[in-house]
């Protein structure tokens, strides 16, 4: 089905190839095709998810951003416990990267895919965990902004910094060129021209307004969950 996909002009494929290593011939066929190939790593298919992995290696329950606008009973169930565990090595996502690296060095285009796992930091694992396979930090940001926009058809509009363009983007403290990681160290958010907070969403330009708390920031009990 997959090449057949590549054979009859689709533009755009979710979900890896679940068969690597890719060669040649079809790695040329994807580049060549035009198809945007978005893996989704975090779902990976032919192997344990790959969120599963970062569940492992992050500390979620702690992170006061994500309860900010989470609430900790949904933390709580993602978090405490995890139905499954595997040896980093049982992980296929390096390899799966890798694929995708293959059809990026060809000429071909790959998009981004977080599958709607868990907001905010599902995109990041689905940078970080495209990363793994050896492609380069700028081809991992422009995967995330660029290509993705070319392959929904707003690249005219979003995607990258330019005149005319809209304004929207994210201010960082750290370089993610430096490590990609650095994606997740996010600033200030600009949408529409309005500037907010990286961590509250709070505006700060052109105008100062608060957001209201969220009704599980009231301090009770029953908001704070019991990880039950």
């Amino acid at each position: 089905m997959n090449i057949t996909e590549l054979l009859d002009g689709y533009p755009g494929h979710e979900h890896n190839y679940p068969v690597y290593p890719l060669f040649k011939d079809v790695v040329e066929l994807v580049a060549q095709s035009g198809i945007t190939y978005t893996p989704t790593l975090l779902v990976a298919y032919g192997g344990p998810w790959t969120e599963n992995y970062w569940y492992e290696h992050s500390d979620i329950h702690a992170d006061a951003k994500l309860r900010r606008f989470m609430p900790p009973s949904e933390i709580d169930q993602r978090s405490m416990r995890r139905p499954q565990w595997f040896r980093d090595d049982q992980y296929i996502h390096p390899r799966l990267a890798e694929q995708a690296k293959k059809i990026i060095d060809a000429g071909g285009k790959v998009g981004l895919g977080g599958h709607g796992q868990l907001q905010w930091l599902g995109v990041q694992w689905e940078l970080w965990s495209l990363a793994s396979g050896g492609i380069a930090p700028i081809d991992v940001i422009r995967i995330g902004s660029l290509t993705g926009a070319d392959a929904i058809g707003v690249a005219g509009d979003l995607g990258s910094l330019e005149p005319c363009k809209l304004a929207d983007l994210q201010v960082l403290d750290a370089n993610p060129l430096d490590d990609i990681r650095n994606t997740n160290t996010i600033r200030y958010v600009m949408k529409d021209g309005r500037l907010s907070d990286g961590d509250t969403l709070d505006e700060r330009w052109p105008r100062k307004r608060e957001r209201p708390r969220p009704w599980w920031m009231d301090g009770s009990e029953a908001a704070r969950g019991t990880g039950q």
